[in-house]
């Protein structure tokens, strides 16, 4: 199912490889590729939520596959005063904030981050750009995070909040954040990555943490993680479409 998934977008994408070449915020406002996104959104859905195991696996490969130059988009180095701060004193100061609907908050440092049970997987990151990349991750998982917050009943989203901000907006929108949902907060591959290849996560590739959700397109692997939110809705949150591209036309929902 996955296979196919990533063949139907890769298929979709020969129609519109004028458009990747305009970057990620001219798609978005174009209308033909919105119109795609949302027919692959609700196909891919049904298929994971009522067909496919909730816990079914993104495929894996081996060391051999490793792509020797692991594209990064998006922001590549942050300009950010509070990010800027952090990098200049090797994010001694940082915190990982975790709070919301949990019973728990945490503000874990990069120590008791590595700390927590992992995960290493080597995987392939797909972007609605047209390419894809191979890469060995290793981070935290998720639902060993979130099961120390201890979620409130409530709590049905988990949104991420990160340092970058890519656009400058009046209402403080352009701050990048994206959402998932529980069963992929819960996925096994579901990590939040703070090592690439067997060394650091680079700073381009979102130093000092990434979210690694390996079932979705790569505009949902948010970089530069600072602060989770459980939340009930995701209604109030930047333009309330749960991400910052959907905020900006792209589906919420992009499962591979």
């Amino acid at each position: 199912m996955s296979l196919n998934r990533r063949r139907w977008l890769t298929a979709a994408g020969a129609t519109l490889t004028s458009l990747w070449l305009a970057g990620c915020d001219k798609l978005a406002s174009n209308s033909t590729f919105t119109g795609v996104l949302q027919v692959a959104e609700k196909w891919s859905q049904r298929a994971q939520r009522l067909i496919t195991d909730r816990n079914a696996l993104a495929q894996e490969f081996a060391p051999s596959d490793i792509s020797k130059d692991f594209k990064a988009n998006g922001t590549l180095r942050p300009q950010d005063d509070d990010y800027v701060a952090l990098l200049a004193g090797n994010f001694a100061d940082y915190r990982l904030v975790v709070d919301g609907l949990v019973e728990q908050p945490l503000a874990l440092t990069m120590a008791e981050v590595r700390g927590l049970p992992s995960r290493t997987q080597i995987t392939r990151h797909d972007c609605v750009e047209g390419w894809s990349s191979i890469g060995k991750w290793k981070g935290a998982r998720l639902s060993a995070l979130l099961e120390r917050a201890k979620l409130k009943p409530e709590a049905k989203f988990i949104v991420f909040h990160c340092f970058d901000t890519l656009e400058q907006t009046l209402d403080g929108s352009g701050r990048y954040y994206e959402s998932i949902d529980l069963i992929d907060a819960f996925h096994p591959q579901t990590i939040l990555a703070y090592d690439m290849n067997d060394a650091t996560l680079p700073v381009r590739h979102g130093y000092p943490l990434r979210l690694r959700v390996e079932r979705q397109l790569g505009y949902k692997h948010a970089k530069y993680v600072m602060r989770l939110e459980a939340v009930s809705d995701f209604s109030q949150i930047g333009r309330g479409q749960g991400g910052f591209w959907p905020d900006r036309g792209y589906e919420w929902y992009a499962g591979i």
